[in-house]
């Protein structure tokens, strides 16, 4: 078979690839969509220890089942693979689990003709979703366990809220968009990127800052969803909340620096760490993107698998308009 091979680092090859072998309980799917993740950039750049190269990377994907119990069955898959039966996976908290494993991590990944995984990891989808918006289930699912666990941690309604999210990429934005269809009252999304609020701004009606040309302002939002993780949002998401407020961490751009723990505490400010989701969580946002309560999906931009070299690097670049870029693969 095909596949998108990060090779080394800033290297992704088109080769060819043994095809998969399923194993007891897993399904053979063919792949038609695969989203690029900026888990997966942060693997090309060679910072990701666990994602060593040769691996063929990609986790956002949808495809069609080839062997299994629903052949022709068109499918999301669950990217998180976990043990079933621990307390976090009996709990439904199966993103906890200690023995989780993820596609594109140890294990193969979905830039590639085909895949093996656990059936249990396989969401139907309706054979009239575009497989293209259908792999926004995983990143949407991300935004929506960071806004349910805001929620949960706020004392009003989230309606009533005033909310930043910082990063405009497919995390950032749907995470807004989730926002949106909860019914908060006011949302900004800070982007340095101009093509990226360019794209937000021709899509939606959602409000977009440049934090480089216009400072955030200090102490004014009730809840702020850092989607990008690095030292200088973090330190921005803290200024920007407002005392009592709820910060959601959700990006992994990097370790770096520290938080001002003294705001913190003496404003009684909620940080919450955010990662990935729950079954659950898929097939709600799954629901929510064919319904059309997230509005236009064509703000994503698609590319042949063999094309995927040059996304990379033109998304590393920053030359890329779209929050998101699919992968076809078939």
């Amino acid at each position: 078979m095909k596949a998108l091979v990060y090779t080394a680092n800033k290297e992704m090859t088109y080769r060819d690839e043994p095809a998969p072998t399923p194993t007891n309980g897993d399904a053979l799917i063919s792949i038609q969509s695969v989203g690029i993740c900026g888990s997966d950039i942060h693997a090309y750049l060679g910072h990701d220890e666990r994602r060593v190269p040769p691996l063929i990377l990609g986790h956002e994907a949808v495809g069609t089942v080839l062997e299994g119990s629903n052949p022709g069955q068109k499918v999301v898959l669950n990217p998180l693979i976990s043990c079933g039966v621990c307390d976090y996976c009996i709990d439904g908290r199966q993103n906890l689990c200690a023995e989780r494993d993820l596609i594109g991590m140890y294990r193969a990944g979905a830039f590639a003709e085909q895949i093996a995984i656990p059936e249990r990891n396989l969401i139907a989808v309706p054979d009239d979703m575009s497989s293209a918006h259908a792999a926004l289930t995983e990143p949407g699912a991300t935004g929506l366990h960071a806004v349910l666990l805001a929620e949960d941690a706020m004392k009003r309604p989230i309606s009533e809220s005033k909310a930043l999210v910082i990063g405009a990429g497919s995390v950032g934005l749907l995470t807004a968009l989730i926002l949106k269809d909860k019914g908060v009252m006011q949302i900004d999304i800070a982007e340095t990127n101009q093509l990226r609020r360019d794209t937000v701004n021709q899509f939606s009606d959602l409000k977009t800052i440049d934090p480089l040309a216009e400072k955030l302002p200090e102490a004014h939002y009730d809840l702020v969803f850092d989607a990008v993780g690095g030292e200088h949002t973090r330190n921005s998401a803290v200024q920007s909340v407002k005392p009592g407020g709820v910060i959601v961490h959700i990006g992994l751009m990097d370790n770096n620096g520290s938080v001002d723990m003294r705001r913190l505490t003496l404003q009684e400010i909620t940080l919450i760490g955010c990662y990935t989701y729950s079954p659950l969580d898929l097939q709600v946002t799954m629901n929510k993107l064919y319904s059309g309560a997230l509005g236009s999906l064509e703000w994503i931009e698609q590319r042949p698998l063999e094309s995927g070299a040059a996304a990379f690097s033109d998304l590393l670049q920053g030359k890329c308009a779209a929050p998101k870029v699919v992968l076809q693969v078939q």
